[in-house]
This record gives structure tokens, sequence and C-alpha cells, in this order.
């Protein structure tokens, strides 16, 4: 498959990179992972096969031999070889056929997978391209223009699609949910207040990293302390007062208190939010939310493809 145009930002990723933080290497990985496992699963691969992250759209690509594919995530017009054809299901394509995305209008990333996944060496036991540490991908960069990603000769396989009532709502404004973290009671009663009852703002300053939100200041009583590793979803807190969320491409250590960290299965919904958009939050327990991710998980195997 010959890349055409990457668009804003194209990057190959698997699952990530689990389990180097020893050695100083993110995670890296699909910011949604939801919609990329079920790019994959329309493809009829494996969960962990290499798929496109494509941010905001105005991707365009050109197959140069037949196979099937799957685009899922951020909603945009989908054209291939001019005419229009739909996201969440298994398509068709043969050598020669062009397909073009447009730009996102609700959400901003998007997943393009491929039957067999992408044929691209894995470094440190991934393909999940991060650029600030030049690993993964084709050169360990983004994809540019004229760059070929190899595919696998695989016979079709049945055409399916994800039913309408299975798949995200980006324009979901619900609160992100936190568990408040060991450094959570270095922010005052009034901070934490402010925090939870406040309305942020998505900054210019998101990206794979992390998101930088505007909104009420909250200060820690630490003034300094030593690094420490970050989890995913980790809210640290500056001396402005500002928070960021952090994300897939996070450093592995800082040194800024915490008030906690988002769940997962929120940061994924936070990953398709653009500058501008408004975002909450509201606490729970550690118990809660290992309920909640049960539950999820258990809604998410009982969803059945519909056959085309």
């Amino acid at each position: 498959m010959k890349i055409l145009q990457p668009g804003v930002l194209s990057l190959v990723q698997d699952l990530g990179r689990i389990g180097k933080h020893r050695i100083g290497l993110t995670v890296g990985g699909p910011m949604d992972p939801f919609a990329f496992r079920w790019a994959n699963r329309l493809c009829h691969n494996q969960d962990n096969e290499s798929v496109i992250e494509i941010s905001i759209g105005g991707f365009s690509a050109e197959f140069t031999q037949k196979t099937q594919i799957a685009i899922t995530g951020a909603t945009v017009d989908v054209k291939l070889n001019g005419k229009p054809v739909s996201m969440w299901e298994t398509l068709d394509v043969n050598a020669g056929d062009v397909l073009k995305l447009g730009f996102a209008s609700q959400g901003c990333r998007l997943y393009l997978a491929v039957l067999g996944g992408f044929n691209v060496e894995a470094q440190f036991g991934s393909t999940a391209t991060v650029v600030r540490e030049n690993l993964g991908g084709l050169s360990g960069k983004a994809l540019i223009k004229g760059d070929v990603l190899t595919l696998h000769n695989t016979d079709f396989k049945a055409r399916v699609a994800m039913p309408e009532q299975h798949r995200p709502d980006y324009a979901d404004s619900s609160p992100l949910r936190v568990v408040l973290g060991y450094q959570a009671d270095s922010f005052s009663r009034l901070d934490k207040t402010r925090f939870f009852h406040g309305e942020y703002t998505v900054s210019e300053r998101m990206d794979r990293m992390g998101y930088r939100l505007t909104g009420p200041e909250c200060h820690s009583s630490v003034s300094s302390m030593l690094s420490e590793g970050i989890s995913h979803g980790a809210i640290q807190v500056p001396p402005d007062g500002q928070p960021i969320v952090l994300l897939n491409d996070r450093q592995t250590i800082g040194g800024y208190p915490k008030l906690g960290s988002v769940m997962s299965i929120d940061t994924a919904r936070l990953a398709q939010m653009t500058q501008g958009k408004k975002v909450y939050f509201t606490p729970v327990t550690v118990e809660e939310a290992h309920a909640i991710n049960v539950l999820a998980r258990r809604k998410e195997a009982r969803i059945e493809l519909a056959s085309l």
C-alpha cells in the first residue's frame, strides 16, 4: 500500500511496547484502544496486529494488491475510488484502488486496518511508533508521502459490520472518572472541589504525550519532589495549577505532584477530543473503577458483528 497523502499525522501502531519503562521506553500504542481493536476484528485479525492511527484525517493511499480493510474511530467521509463507503465494516479493495479520508467532524483519531495486518518489523517487541524515541513504524517516524507498507497475501474473508448501537459516541461529554492517588492529600479540600466541580478546556498543547487543560487552578502543598514513575492517565499538576492528563507517549518519570489518574476507559474518550472541547471530572473509588472495567469488558465481549 502506497501512501499518497499522510494527512496531519499517521502512525503505525500496535497495542504498544509493554513492560519497557525500566529501560526508559514509553508504551506508545493506540490512543483509542476500542476503535483500534475493532478495526482489527472487522478484518478478522488478532487484536495486536499493526494498524495505522490517523489523527484528524486528510489521508489517502493506493492499494498495490487486493485485500480487505476496515476504518473505525472518528467520523470522516471515506471514499474508495471517489465513491462513498462506510466506516466500521469490512471493505474489499483491489490493486489500484485509491482510499481517501476527509477531515474528522466528530472525534479526531481514526484506525485503518488491513486483512492480516501491516507487515512491519517489531522493535523491542512492538511496532508502535513513538516519534520522540525514533522507534517503531517504518523508520521511527510518522508516515510520509511515498512510503510503502507491505501487506500479507490472504484470501478474502466474510464481510462484517459493527452494529451502530455499539459504536462510540464521540460527542459524549460526561465527566472523566478519576481514581485519587497517594498525593491527593497534598491538594486542599477547596482545590479538589474546584477540580471536580470546574469546567476545563482542551488547550492547543494536546498531543500523544498528554493533554494540557485550562480552567480552575489547583495547587499542591508539595513544592518539590523526586521524579517517579508516571502511570497512564495520571493527572499531573505543575506550579501554574493547570492540570495535564498524561497519555500513551508520556515520559516514563516526572517530578510534578499528581492528583490521581483518569480511568483508561475514559482516556480513550479524552484522546478523541480536539482543542476547545470541554472536560469535566468526577471521582470514583478503586472498587468502583474495577466494577466499571469489568462491566465494560463484559459488554464488549457480547458485541456480535453483523454479516454483510
